[in-house]
């Protein structure tokens, strides 16, 4: 990790893919993860974490399928949101968007349970962040 401030705009500018997350710090056994998103992602269920959402630019809409039934939660830029661990979710961006994520270091970006993955999706634990 780097030793040194990192300006968000030069983190975002490093990378064009879309969902696959660049890790920009380590805050004790967690990745603070930066992604470029746009379109659909999947249906995933995280079984054994939260996973915190910060949009800091654009909009993100995550549908929720939770015991109550199903729902769709929208965030504009500014905006946070968790999920609770367990809940099958899928994170939408009518529009490209920028986000910040918090979750334990190697916790798949399609979760532990999940839909068949499409070609767009990188199914890493994120990627070191290259400045």
């Amino acid at each position: 990790m780097r030793n040194e401030p990192t300006i968000l705009s030069d983190a975002f500018a490093s990378f064009d893919a879309l969902w696959s997350p660049r890790i920009v710090t380590r805050v004790n056994d967690y990745d603070v993860r930066l992604a470029k998103v746009e379109g659909e992602h999947l249906w995933h269920v995280h079984d054994d974490t939260d996973e915190f959402f910060l949009v800091l630019d654009g909009e993100l809409h995550i549908s929720l399928r939770e015991a109550a039934g199903e729902r769709t939660v929208r965030l504009p830029r500014g905006a946070v949101f968790t999920v609770p661990r367990g809940i099958e979710h899928k994170p939408y961006a009518p529009a490209r968007a920028d986000l910040l994520l918090f979750e334990p270091t190697g916790t798949p970006t399609v979760g532990d349970r999940h839909d068949e993955i499409p070609d767009h999706v990188d199914a890493t634990t994120g990627h070191a962040l290259d400045l």
